[in-house]
């Protein structure tokens, strides 16, 4: 989200800030520096032996922690230097484009692939107004009371100008493959018909509701083989963002609303396999009196809702990719208060598993005038010393975005998964902010050397009667009579680093399969992620219990935390036939593994797929028959005393179940037994898997 052209912050109300985004208004200063190569791959550190509450409360406050290691180092901004003239990228056309890829979309570890299994990376552009462009005060159809006096009537903006042909021909030469294309709720229910003025250069769309010009859009997109991904991005009809009543999915609605609202619009595009995408929400944020948090399990919780809605999605669609933006802030932004924006640093202990475990995509926000622990505010309440983002010289910006984001593509963790920047942008054309254009260079060349998917905001934007752009972040902007001035014409900065990102080395091609490790948390709750067991009744009643994908196995437990760890790596085929929910030592038949212990051990030829704990005790193990035999013997992991995994292997540079120590059978092994006991107030926890070789 980026700065409103007119209104600042500050004084509006006490706590309404410029945290998120597009609610500052600057003065913008001139020219990008130079490129430099920044290092960018680093590895997570594991946590201390900390509480979780303590991990949770490090966790909120990680990007202050960012602010406060580099905040001493932070440099000016590199003077600008003269740069070769830009190369605009060159346009497909929509058949062109619609014959490159075929959908729908899944992942391969950090990649996002076609039906095909080729890499699909997102270049792609926010074409917002569906959300809503009004400020909140005053008559909603002024110029005055909207962002940049851009009336949106709620629908895709730009409408009333430009034919549908003539923006996407505009899209194609921007290098675009995909779209972002933001909602509100108030969509979905919305019955008035949009004004025919709304949609003057598209009179087909005359007698329209905004839902249907919004599915007119989509229908124009995808024809034109653009992906698109529906953004929810607000609640109302309401310019994002800040105090504004759209501050997580449950403001100004119930989750349940929102759950159903997401289902409708699912059903609704489910037959377009060109809709690829469900961006859950846009920018979760603190309201006047709550943060939200991720994994307290109570109404403020989005890894909870997130969790709860991209499984109920994929129930309803198995074809949609999930896509879940982290935490935008936490806090009050004032000196000597705790404030930041976690955005994806949670995801480094607790990240989410669904029943597909090849359609989670994370993402991320990034602009310049915004940082770590700072809201963007510039003048009254909510102005801090935090530094902004353009504040850090072209390493440490790098740095900076790998903690707060770039982590996760690491390979072969709990948290591997791509991540989408799905909002950076900068000012344009008439723009003298040499400290935003700086940074929109490096970051743009940090985007392109870790070969990151992207959609910048905004698409599309008005020029007014005189010639002048109303919103010169905007690539495209239209005048009353459809005439276009854009990030490609003569006269915008932006184009230079533009077409170096749209056409930077990526990679293409066939992406191999690769294994997934994914984590169960049974911290407050159940996490049932096998749609076998969720199809089932409750098989362990009672009790809090978790189970893999369907397409994973038990690997890993954490002691006294209720954690587990899953992978499908070497996965042996499942045989049908029931699965077996073991509750005593009645499989125990090839000797006593673990002697003045109690074992939950499951059948031979069988392995553990779920678990379920009473408190944080072993309640039962629940067991997936194997296709073929699997061997017998094994050996003891105890991780009563400490850690016990493998030296490598799948996760073993990431800490899911962090202040506990953890237990972990090998790639190559299946987990077919547990080992606790209650003797000397050990509390019936794990101690011992039993871990036998899958050949």
């Amino acid at each position: 989200m980026h700065r409103s052209s007119q209104t600042g912050v500050g004084g509006r109300f006490a706590l309404r800030w410029a945290v998120f985004s597009r609610c500052v208004h600057r003065t913008v200063r001139s020219s990008p520096a130079p490129r430099h190569h920044v290092s960018t791959v680093t590895h997570w550190p594991q946590g201390a032996h900390v509480t979780r509450t303590g991990l949770l409360r490090r966790v909120f406050t990680a990007a202050a922690g960012i602010s406060i290691l580099l905040l001493g180092t932070t440099a000016a901004a590199p003077p600008p230097t003269s740069k070769a003239a830009p190369v605009a990228p060159v346009a497909q056309t929509g058949a062109q484009l619609a014959a490159s890829w075929t959908g729908p979309l899944s992942t391969r570890g950090r990649y996002i692939v076609d039906a095909n299994g080729n890499r699909f990376k997102l270049k792609a552009g926010n074409w917002d107004g569906a959300e809503g462009h009004y400020l909140g005060s005053g008559d909603p159809t002024q110029p005055a009371n909207n962002h940049a006096g851009e009336v949106s009537y709620d629908i895709p903006l730009g409408l009333d100008r430009a034919s549908l042909p003539q923006i996407l021909a505009d899209f194609h030469t921007l290098g675009l493959n995909a779209i972002r294309l933001p909602f509100a709720d108030a969509l979905i229910h919305d019955t008035s018909i949009v004004p025919n003025a709304a949609v003057a250069a598209n009179p087909q769309l005359d007698g329209d509701t905004p839902l249907q010009v919004y599915d007119a859009v989509v229908a124009a997109l995808t024809n034109d083989g653009f992906a698109v991904i529906l953004n929810n991005h607000t609640t109302t009809y309401r310019w994002c963002c800040g105090v504004d009543g759209n501050e997580r999915w449950n403001s100004g609605q119930t989750t349940a609303q929102w759950e159903a609202d997401w289902l409708f619009m699912v059903a609704r595009y489910k037959d377009n396999k060109r809709v690829v995408g469900a961006d859950l929400r846009n920018e979760v944020r603190r309201d006047v009196t709550d943060d939200p948090n991720w994994g307290w399990y109570d109404d403020h919780d989005e890894y909870a809702a997130f969790e709860q809605a991209g499984n109920t999605i994929l129930q309803a669609d198995p074809d949609m990719l999930i896509i879940m933006e982290g935490i935008n802030w936490t806090g009050v932004p004032l000196n000597g208060l705790p404030h930041g924006r976690p955005m994806l640093t949670p995801v480094a202990n607790l990240s989410n598993t669904l029943i597909d475990s090849g359609k989670l995509v994370y993402s991320a926000h990034f602009y310049a005038y915004t940082g770590p622990a700072n809201s963007g505010a510039t003048s009254g309440l909510g102005v801090t010393s935090d530094p902004r983002y353009e504040d850090f010289a072209p390493q440490q910006l790098a740095q900076v975005v790998n903690q707060e984001a770039l982590f996760v593509t690491q390979s072969g963790q709990h948290f591997t998964a791509p991540v989408w920047v799905s909002e950076f942008g900068a000012a344009g054309r008439g723009s003298t902010d040499t400290k935003e254009q700086a940074w929109f260079d490096n970051f743009t060349n940090i985007l392109a050397q870790n070969d990151t998917d992207f959609a910048i905001w905004p698409l599309i934007g008005w020029t007014d009667s005189s010639g002048n752009l109303q919103d010169n972040w905007a690539l495209l902007s239209y005048d009353a009579n459809g005439r276009r001035t854009g990030i490609e014409d003569p006269g915008d900065w932006r184009a230079t680093d533009w077409n170096a990102l749209v056409d930077a080395p990526s990679y293409t091609g066939q992406v191999p399969q690769v294994d997934h490790w994914n984590m169960l948390d049974l911290d407050h709750a159940d996490y049932d992620v096998s749609s076998t067991m969720l199809a089932q009744p409750d098989w362990s009643y009672g009790n809090r219990k978790g189970d893999c994908p369907d397409s994973e196995r038990l690997v890993g437990l954490g002691r006294s935390d209720s954690r587990g760890l899953c992978t499908d790596a070497g996965e042996p085929q499942k045989a049908s036939g029931a699965w077996t929910v073991v509750t005593d030592e009645r499989y125990v038949t090839e000797g006593d593994w673990a002697p003045g212990y109690s074992k939950l051990q499951c059948p031979d030829d069988s392995f553990a797929v779920g678990y379920s704990v009473n408190g944080n005790a072993m309640a039962a193990l629940l067991c997936a028959p194997s296709a073929a035999a699997l061997p017998t013997t094994g050996h003891d992991v105890w991780f009563d005393q400490g850690d016990n995994r493998p030296s490598s292997g799948g996760s073993v540079a990431s800490d899911w179940a962090p202040g506990y120590y953890k237990g972990q059978c090998a790639d190559g092994e299946y987990l077919a037994g547990v080992a606790y006991t209650w003797n000397g107030n050990q509390g019936g926890v794990p101690d011992a898997l039993l871990c036998r070789p899958l050949s």
